[in-house]
């Protein structure tokens, strides 16, 4: 570091993405594919928002370490992440786990998901790692998070949210001195600590760490000679260095990518309720999660579709659309919709209505079906005169119907519902 820098922190970072999780509690929406491939907002997978931070924050190495049921999730990187060129050293690695350090042992932990890897990550020399979550909604500069790093001297800084302590229990939270050095370190404790500057609010764990790479990994080989670690990041590394080094907190509000005005997003999507929520939220007239941001975009895969449809004009047969976002390649038939979320190549046919639905691509609604606070996973054919959101036990028979009264229609339920009719 004595030399001066004539480019960005973040040219000499790597952005390693942990995208093997299965979030088991999105039930029937991850039976198929990994959380962070599960579609959002329309066009995007979830993955997307941290791929897309680190790009746009200037990174130009990023790793992604797959593992359940990683297909989807692999061909949507193949298809939308594959501009990276080595001859302008940029790099995208896609890291399944393969047994790389023995034949029984798959990835073990998040800690191992990077250890399992050194090597290849060695090829590149980074000198900061950005380790990251991919099953989170949020806009963020990380060079933001890495120069604050390197000015605080620290060996590990942790992206933190700042949360009511009343809600602080459900994360691993940080208990922090008055220049946000990290005192204590605790996974989803009963009476979460303040902060210095406000004993009502807590700072919680995003899941996102940044390192110097020679520091991670001298740390990661040392970790995997213990026989009684978890191999985790979470349990094991950071309580540790909290206990033997210096841990860093960064707020998410020092680098929040947002508009003026506008509040500071994330969110995690990992139930059904959350899903919903975040994706109804954006029909509002003024959402919280900008995505018509020019200055920070969000990269996916993009097909190629026509634009969406809309027809027939009659009083009890018009195609419509209110306070709703509609994706390409959608046609609209005679439905009424209100509220609701379609991705790519929905089609809704006469008579039939949606009100607050989220629908996954290349579903088919049949005529009079009518639904209501729903999520409807890909390519399900809802069939004809279909009511859903009215009753909710009829709905439970057949669906999952969540705690916030969401019911989530699968293809398969269907298949249930019609062999036993």
């Amino acid at each position: 570091m004595g030399e001066k820098r004539n480019q960005p922190l973040a040219r000499d970072a790597m952005a390693y993405v942990l995208a093997g999780g299965r979030g088991s509690r999105l039930a029937a929406l991850t039976d198929r594919r990994a959380k962070p491939a599960v579609y959002f907002g329309g066009k995007v997978r979830i993955i997307d928002f941290a791929l897309s931070n680190a790009l746009n924050s200037g990174i130009r190495r990023i790793a992604v370490a797959t593992q359940y049921k990683a297909h989807s999730l692999i061909r949507h990187l193949q298809r939308g992440w594959n501009f990276f060129r080595p001859e302008r050293n940029e790099s995208f690695d896609i890291l399944p786990a393969s047994q790389r350090v023995s034949e029984t042992q798959w990835y073990e932990g998040t800690a191992d998901a990077v250890f399992q890897n050194i090597d290849i990550i060695e090829d590149y020399g980074p000198e900061f790692m950005v380790i990251l979550a991919g099953d989170h909604i949020y806009k963020m500069d990380y060079e933001l998070m890495i120069r604050h790093h390197v000015e605080a001297g620290a060996d590990v800084t942790i992206g933190c949210l700042t949360v009511p302590r009343a809600e602080a229990s459900a994360f691993g939270v940080m208990a922090v001195d008055g220049n946000d050095v990290i005192t204590s370190f605790l996974e989803k404790p009963a009476d979460p600590p303040g902060t210095p500057d406000d004993p009502e609010v807590t700072l919680a764990s995003m899941g996102i760490y940044v390192f110097r790479w020679d520091f991670l990994r001298d740390l990661l080989i040392r970790d995997m000679q213990d026989d009684n670690s978890s191999h985790d990041f979470g349990n094991d590394l950071i309580p540790q260095i909290v206990r033997d080094g210096k841990a860093q907190a960064h707020r998410f509000a020092d680098s929040c990518v947002r508009s003026d005005g506008e509040p500071v997003y994330w969110r995690d999507v990992g139930t059904v309720d959350a899903f919903w929520r975040a994706n109804i939220d954006l029909t509002d007239f003024n959402p919280d999660l900008n995505l018509w941001d020019r200055d920070w975009p969000i990269w996916t895969y993009s097909e190629l579709v026509p634009p969406a449809k809309f027809i027939h004009d009659e009083p009890d047969r018009r195609g419509s659309a209110v306070s709703s976002l509609i994706s390409g390649g959608c046609i609209i038939s005679g439905s009424e919709i209100r509220e609701s979320l379609l991705f790519t190549q929905v089609h809704t046919n006469s008579y039939s209505s949606l009100e607050r639905a989220v629908v996954l691509p290349y579903a088919n609604v049949a005529r009079h079906a009518r639904l209501t606070n729903v999520v409807i996973d890909r390519a399900v054919r809802i069939p004809e005169g279909l009511v859903v959101g009215e009753d909710s036990e009829e709905d439970a028979k057949w669906f999952r119907v969540s705690e916030g009264g969401v019911t989530l229609i699968t293809q398969d339920m269907l298949d249930r519902r019609e062999a036993s009719l």
